[in-house]
């Protein structure tokens, strides 16, 4: 049982940090059916954020948690603008906004790479983020715990945004059936449009996250976009609770894994399972209900 604490430990975190990738991509895939395979580059966009945030806010203490709210802002820009620039020409064409968003994220990469050193810049943890805290005899980094207490606070937020706000109703409303939330009077285009910039937002957030683990590089975000897309499917397209479970499910086996494997065969070996999973169960966890004009 103590061979395990580690893993469990670190998957739960590494799920919260694919939790919080994978929330934007709940509402950018699984709301309005779009492929956006440059929502990696707004992960890695909220982290270089955190970077030259700290060089302006040089008290470490206060930069990460000023960093989180502009690195929110600056990725849902990237997406508000990827969206009145390309995708709003693409709805109900998903395989067209995949190909048009790899270029997106090709130049996203090159951008970042004539920007920052090809290395990576580092994010500096703050002191109250330098300890760990004992869990079983495990000394459990507290960057791990700041990252999954980060990732209930966004799921609270958005479950709530969703659930209890008029524009939650509104979004879903336009995926439940678009065409009669238009002759409600619901605009339509505004929706896409803030949905879209709270969920390339809430991979800024991410991003934040990601630099206090493992640093910032122009190919950071190549490493969470394909585990996210397949929290997204297993829990269920569009399903909030699913993506929980999965991104926990997804985080333990890649920690697992780890510990008996090398980090790229982990990963293989996680989609496996993912994809084994999707064999019985191709519609994931839970469904999302629609209805049609009849």
């Amino acid at each position: 049982m103590d061979v395990l604490i580690p893993p469990l430990l670190n998957g739960t975190a590494q799920g919260a940090l694919l939790l919080l990738a994978a929330l934007g991509l709940t509402l950018t895939f699984g709301q309005m059916g779009v492929i956006n395979m440059a929502h990696g580059e707004f992960i890695m966009a909220g982290a270089f954020i955190a970077y030259l945030t700290q060089l302006v806010v040089t008290s470490t203490n206060i930069s990460i948690l000023v960093a989180l709210p502009l690195a929110f802002a600056g990725a849902g820009v990237l997406g508000l603008l990827l969206e009145i620039g390309i995708i709003q020409w693409m709805y109900r064409r998903p395989l067209d906004t995949l190909l048009v968003t790899v270029g997106v994220s090709l130049i996203l990469q090159q951008a970042a790479l004539q920007i920052f050193p090809a290395q990576g810049v580092p994010v500096e943890k703050p002191a109250w983020l330098d300890g760990q805290i004992s869990v079983l005899g495990y000394g459990w980094p507290a960057r791990q715990v700041f990252t999954i207490l980060l990732a209930v606070v966004c799921l609270i937020a958005l479950t709530t945004l969703l659930r209890y706000s008029s524009f939650g109703r509104r979004i879903r409303a336009t995926v439940q059936n678009r065409d009669l939330a238009e002759t409600s009077g619901i605009r339509t285009r505004n929706v896409d449009r803030i949905t879209f910039f709270v969920g390339s937002g809430l991979a800024g957030v991410a991003g934040v996250a990601a630099s206090l683990i493992g640093g910032t590089n122009s190919q950071m975000g190549t490493q969470y976009i394909i585990p996210a897309f397949l929290v997204v499917v297993a829990g269920g397209v569009g399903q909030i609770k699913g993506a929980v479970i999965a991104a926990w499910v997804v985080g333990v086996a890649l920690a697992l894994f780890a510990d008996w494997t090398t980090g790229s065969l982990a990963q293989v070996l996680a989609f496996v399972l993912v994809v084994a999973f999707l064999q019985f169960r191709p519609q994931g966890l839970f469904t999302v209900r629609t209805r049609g004009l009849t």
